[in-house]
């Protein structure tokens, strides 16, 4: 395999193995999605991507991080979505969609306004969780703890969001099951303390996810990818950990999920996290290995080797890469070049192509039409 082999999900096929990791952008109004979001996406898209996923897209009010992410819990979020999935396919790249609750890590500021949690008088909200356990009491709320109705309407707004997904032309789905947000919360024995059903044994910690996996498999259509991103481990004793990953895969694949996106940490502010170029790329080789479930490795891939090695040595299926995109939006087109494939390149921009470069033919779109 080499980093720019097509990849065949389901009825989906990627252009090479380089996908955009959802980035949350801290750029929206009501969850609604604007011209900030097209750009950001579309010149990723044009650089070459062959799957582009969205921020982590909030399923409900309650479920965002900040007051000012995206969402897709009312009908009125399709429209402007669906101007970017149309264009993102118009450059030959699939739209993927990270549905997410934020749970105990909801009402927060965005990155760069200092202060603590936003509070209900500042338009913020009480965050829920499986336990009301803070994730940091200077700087977070103190969290509900949901119960069952409160849990029924979380995996119901998955679901629906799910659909709205569809209607808005995305081609897979990522369940956000990580980095301390809600999902992962339940995961966690150190975030869940609950008694009943949805807490204890591993059984228990994994209900909520695998309801949610199974609730947006009945909706989403069977030829669409489903993916999950986890933590794969807290980094804490005592906490989730990669056997466990191990485990819930061999849960989820049954049921319908595709491909595990292989992140770590984030459940609890004191985990001492082994920071370094691909730190994280252990978790997605063994799920790969010990599962035969595909895997993408995500977290400090920067240059074009990393990147390449991990796909030729079968550690992981693709590779989802954030900060980089974010300094070179063009990263798949330059590392076509570094490696010597001949990947097409926007007509516009053939001027700065290397020589003999295959004009990209853009794919025209018909109104309505059915999309993959």
């Amino acid at each position: 395999m080499n980093l720019f082999d097509d990849l065949q999900i389901r009825d989906i096929r990627l252009r090479n193995r380089i996908v955009v990791s959802p980035m949350c952008q801290y750029s929206s109004t009501d969850g609604f999605a604007n011209d900030w979001h097209l750009v950001h996406l579309g010149s990723r898209a044009v650089g070459g991507a062959s799957l582009v996923f969205t921020e982590a897209c909030a399923v409900s009010p309650e479920a965002r991080i900040s007051p000012n992410d995206l969402g897709i819990w009312k009908d009125d979020h399709i429209e402007f979505l669906s101007r970017i999935t149309g264009f993102l396919r118009t450059q030959g790249a699939l739209p993927g969609i990270q549905l997410a609750h934020s749970g105990r890590k909801g009402s927060t500021r965005v990155p760069w306004a200092p202060g603590p949690f936003v509070t209900e008088a500042e338009g913020g909200w009480t965050p829920v969780a499986p336990s009301a356990i803070t994730f940091a009491p200077a700087n977070y709320a103190l969290p509900t703890a949901l119960d069952e109705k409160g849990i029924q309407k979380v995996i119901n707004d998955f679901s629906t969001a799910a659909v709205r997904a569809q209607r808005a032309g995305f081609a897979v789905i990522e369940i956000h099951s990580a980095h301390g947000y809600l999902l992962h919360e339940f995961l966690s024995p150190l975030s869940n303390r609950r008694t009943d059903s949805y807490g204890g044994s591993f059984e228990n910690r994994t209900r909520i996810v695998r309801e949610i996996v199974t609730a947006i498999r009945k909706v989403w259509p069977e030829k669409n990818p489903l993916f999950i991103r986890i933590s794969s481990t807290d980094w804490v004793e005592g906490g989730w950990d990669v056997e466990q990953s191990v485990a819930l895969a061999n849960q989820l694949a049954p049921l319908g999920v595709d491909l595990f996106d292989c992140s770590s940490g984030g459940n609890t502010p004191d985990a001492k996290i082994p920071v370094a170029p691909l730190y994280q790329l252990e978790f997605a080789d063994r799920i790969r290995r010990e599962t035969n479930i595909m895997t993408g490795a995500v977290g400090m891939i920067t240059t074009v080797p990393e990147a390449s090695a991990i796909i030729s040595r079968g550690q992981a299926d693709i590779v989802i890469m954030a900060r980089q995109f974010l300094r070179d939006p063009y990263f798949p087109l330059h590392a076509a070049a570094e490696l010597g494939f001949p990947v097409s390149w926007p007509e516009q921009y053939l001027r700065a192509a290397p020589p003999n470069t295959p004009k990209r033919q853009p794919i025209r779109l018909a109104a309505k039409a059915p999309l993959v």
